[in-house]
């Protein structure tokens, strides 16, 4: 189970994410055959491998990264040297090592080869690593292979997706039989022969129902080991591939053979640890015959697979379907049911279906931010990305117009109903699911109204109930009264499903939350959802697994998902939240469509966030078309729903990096140094625009234009004055209608002050100082801390001193105030901290950093407020006194 906390959207709502990034490859690679003439071959797959360490051994152990799996993952501990090896099973040519990396990447490793897993020879070194999708042209011979890390780039470990040797087999050990030449086709040969096992459990799971090219049909054995399923291919075939559709019980361990006449068999490969799901083998020999020789069962069940596809060299290619390139989510379209207008949910455990009148519908959608009224200006856009689906998180009586624009436009919607606290408090407060009938009773009749009124609305694709309650419970709820509210909160929402399920039985019933912890609490009181779904952002790949351990029996939608969010990823080194580069925000949306193609038969689809035209803090983290102009995300969903726009388009330029001179420690009012370089892959000029946003100072969303001076790729501009941690954008427009956006964070301090500061660390005393909202006592301004505070009472006269511990001469004052600052005030010394002199008269303060010329001698030093700047009182974070 894994648990991730809600951050703002921006819709402004606390609409938090569950389950980094990495440009993942179509699940299904097509991989060339084995042959000293032909391209290397997969070596790796389905093999032995061990690692240094792993962060868990259960869902991020060593065989994820080899399980040709793009939604499963090995993770090491977070430290620099760590290694991950295989076991290639004879010794072989290494020709290339591809490497698919989740957003902790290596910076630094080598690429090391071994006969005996012991002594190791180093074929390549990186020491420029940069993430993502990473190809390295090797030349080494050897069993093992291995990957040993030198340098992390990211505050955690090494975590990859992926790991791939490509070369030419050797002999000995699993995985070699000898085999064609020829690269390896999309064909699956194996369709529709006749298939022969050693068992089934029923006359409905018999053999050939595992080669008929169904997804809602399947093999199943009897309860036990050494079971075999073979297929007759018609003749000869040098197999190159095998592609296996798990059911929920699946294979261990087991051996994928081939034989000419159906008796003496050679092994073409060896699994030892089979991940269920969709398992691609790499498999090399010849003949008529092939068999799975299934060893060592997963489960307490036998073995169930749904199909076994065989591909061939020089076999050609099928047309995969249209969904965008992922395996798991093709065949969108095909006829399933009766054309009644109706949507349905059919299929059956670990094998279903949305089916929209009478024909599947893959959700490939995105959730809708602006208002109803632009949605017929975005049509064209919603086509070039390949969107049929929008979500929406509230329905009320301006829903119609949206309900019948998307009907006429081809497209359905996701309609929510939002329900308390919907993330936390400040998001409709925290109602009591036990006790609190009138808002139960108001909600119900929300809910009813609003599915009477629309349930024949041709617009409507399910209805959503609730978003993010069950996870936002926790900062209303503690302990047993947690628990409590909500299984009462899940028994709420499984009375509304029964409910619509009455008023309206043509449309599914599903409700959003941002974990996968919410699941248990809706299989055990809410068993009338048809579905689940689910808001997942850097975890999503988890939810496969986590669905498969807790035996659960609905489907899920990914109701909002693309980059890992705010609270998902390190923090940078000024302690805010690293957002990641441009291209990383667009590799989060093919993560998440490929972590979703994974699942295939229980994850529907999709509602990606965010397609919303801000071009504010969250916007620029989150929206594909931020000021009505697209990003890399844009094309990267595109891509993954095989929509137009993902080839033949003009896109957005590219940065290369982005750099702030002085990141750390920028002085107020002085020069910005950042240096961005961009360049456009379609030649087009590049206007470019800085912006400087304070969210993690004031929780500013917007964002400010800065004038600036730009040579070559690097820009100056001037520092705000406000003391804290920034961020600055570059934003660099096409001209035709794109953008590409780096960002970085930068802390402006204030600027150094002459001599020593013989006020810090001394006793201060003040009139006043609040007690009720943090530790704001009169010391707080003088311990040197610039993220610590005094603060006064909310009036005029109030004031600060500090005593110097003896008489010292000083020359000037410098007061760091946090935004609660004084218009009015008087600088003031003492000898006995009861006679004062005035040494300055301020009257037009304007906050941020007053530093003043003094011709001080005394023990003590007073800051008298005279008139305030705000309706609050005064707030200082640093009073220095320089001597």
């Amino acid at each position: 189970m894994t648990t991730h906390h809600p951050s703002g959207t921006a819709r402004g709502k606390r609409l938090a994410a569950l389950v980094a990034t990495g440009v993942l490859a179509i699940a299904g690679l097509t991989l060339p055959a084995a042959s000293a003439q032909a391209a290397p071959v997969l070596l790796s797959q389905g093999k032995t491998a061990t690692a240094s360490t792993t962060e868990s051994a259960d869902y991020l152990g060593a065989r994820y990264a080899v399980d040709g799996d793009n939604g499963t993952r090995w993770a090491s501990q977070a430290t620099d040297n760590q290694w991950i090896q295989v076991d290639l099973g004879a010794s072989a040519s290494i020709e290339r090592v591809d490497l698919r990396w989740e957003s902790a990447y290596g910076k630094g490793y080598q690429i090391q080869t071994s006969d005996n897993g012991t002594t190791w020879t180093t074929v390549a070194t990186k020491t420029n690593g940069t993430g993502g999708n990473e190809s390295l042209t090797v030349t080494g011979t050897g069993r093992y292979v291995r990957l040993q890390g030198t340098a992390r780039a990211t505050g955690y470990g090494y975590s990859l997706w992926e790991f791939q040797v490509f070369g030419t087999a050797g002999t000995g050990g699993g995985g070699t039989g000898g085999g064609g030449t020829g690269t390896c086709g999309t064909t699956n040969v194996a369709q529709g022969r006749t298939a022969t096992a050693s068992s089934s459990e029923g006359a409905g799971t018999a053999a050939p129902y595992a080669v008929d090219g169904k997804a809602d049909t399947r093999w199943a054995s009897s309860f036990a080991d050494n079971q075999w399923l073979q297929v007759d291919l018609g003749s000869p075939q040098n197999v190159c591939e095998v592609a296996l559709s798990w059911e929920g019980a699946y294979g261990k361990a087991f051996q994928v053979q081939l034989s000419d006449n159906g008796t003496t068999w050679t092994t073409a490969a060896t699994v030892t640890n089979g991940t269920g799901g969709n398992q691609t083998v790499a498999a090399s020999g010849t003949g008529r015959y092939l068999r799975l020789n299934l060893q060592t069962r997963a489960t307490g069940y036998g073995f169930s697979l749904w199909e076994v596809a065989v591909r061939t060299t020089g076999g050609g290619t099928t047309d995969p379907g249209t969904g965008g390139g992922n395996g798991g989510l093709t065949g969108h379209g095909d006829v399933v049911g009766p054309a009644d207008g109706k949507v349905r949910l059919i299929g059956s455990q670990g094998s279903w279906t949305l089916a929209v009148n009478g024909k599947k519908w893959v959700t490939k959608g995105m959730t809708w931010g602006p208002a109803i009224s632009e949605f017929p200006a975005n049509v064209a856009n919603f086509k070039e990305l390949g969107v049929n689906t929008i979500r929406t998180w509230g329905t009320d009586a301006g829903s119609k117009a949206l309900f019948d624009a998307a009907a006429t436009a081809g497209i359905r919607v996701v309609a929510g109903f939002w329900l308390a606290p919907g993330g936390g408090p400040g998001s409709g407060g925290c109602p009591n699911y036990v006790t609190d009938a009138t808002y139960k009773a108001n909600s119900m009749n929300d809910i009813v109204t609003w599915v009477t009124a629309y349930k024949d609305n041709p617009g409507v694709l399910m209805w959503d109930v609730g978003n993010e309650s069950l996870l936002g419970l926790g900062n209303c709820y503690s302990g047993a009264e947690l628990e409590t509210q909500r299984a009462a909160y899940a028994t709420f929402v499984n009375d509304a499903a029964k409910r619509i399920h009455q008023i309206d039985p043509n449309h599914p019933v599903t409700s959003t939350d941002a974990w996968t912890g919410a699941w248990p609490y809706l299989k055990a009181n809410a068993p009338d959802l048809d579905l689940y779904g689910l808001n997942s952002y850097g975890a999503i790949c988890d939810a496969k697994q986590t669905w498969i351990n807790g035996g659960y029996t609905k489907p899920y939608l990914i109701t909002e998902g693309g980059p890992a969010g705010e609270w998902e990823v390190p923090n940078d080194v000024n302690g805010v939240p690293d957002q990641g580069t441009d291209q990383q925000n667009a590799d989060g949306y093919t993560k998440a469509w490929n972590c979703i193609g994974a699942h295939p038969g229980v994850a529907l689809g999709a509602t990606l966030f965010h397609y919303g035209n801000e071009g504010d803090f969250g916007g620029i983290w989150f929206n594909i078309k931020p000021g009505n102009n697209k990003r890399l995300s844009y094309y990267a969903v595109a891509k993954a729903y095989g929509g137009t726009a993902a080839t033949g388009h003009n896109t957005p330029p590219k940065f290369s990096g982005m750099t702030i001179a002085s990141q750390t420690g920028v002085v107020a009012g002085a020069n910005v140094s950042v240096n961005a370089s961009a360049t456009d892959p379609d030649g087009d000029a590049i206007t470019y625009h800085v912006f400087v946003n304070s969210n993690y100072i004031n929780k500013s969303g917007g964002l400010q234009e800065v004038p600036f001076t730009r040579s070559g790729s690097t820009f100056t501009f001037t520092a705000p004055q406000t003391l804290g941690v920034w961020k600055a954008y570059v934003f660099a427009e096409d001209g035709k209608g794109n953008v590409g956006v780096e960002t970085r964070s930068f802390r402006v301090v204030p600027p150094a002050v002459a001599g020593t500061n013989v006020a810090k660390g001394k006793t201060a005393t003040a009139s006043s100082f609040d007690p009720y909202n943090g530790n704001f006592t009169p010391g707080q301004a003088v311990d040197g801390d610039f993220a610590s505070r005094w603060s006064s009472s909310w009036s005029d006269n109030e004031w600060i001193q500090v005593d110097l511990g003896s008489k010292r001469t000083f020359s000037n004052v410098q007061l760091v105030w946090e935004s609660a600052f004084a218009k009015g005030y008087l600088i003031q010394q003492s000898d006995d901290g009861t006679t004062w002199t005035t040494l300055s008269t301020i009257t037009n303060g304007d906050g941020n950093v007053d530093t003043v010329g003094v011709n001080g001698n005394a023990r003590y030093v007073r800051i008298q407020g005279v008139t305030r700047g705000t309706a609050y009182g005064y707030s200082l974070y640093e009073l220095g006194v320089y001597a």
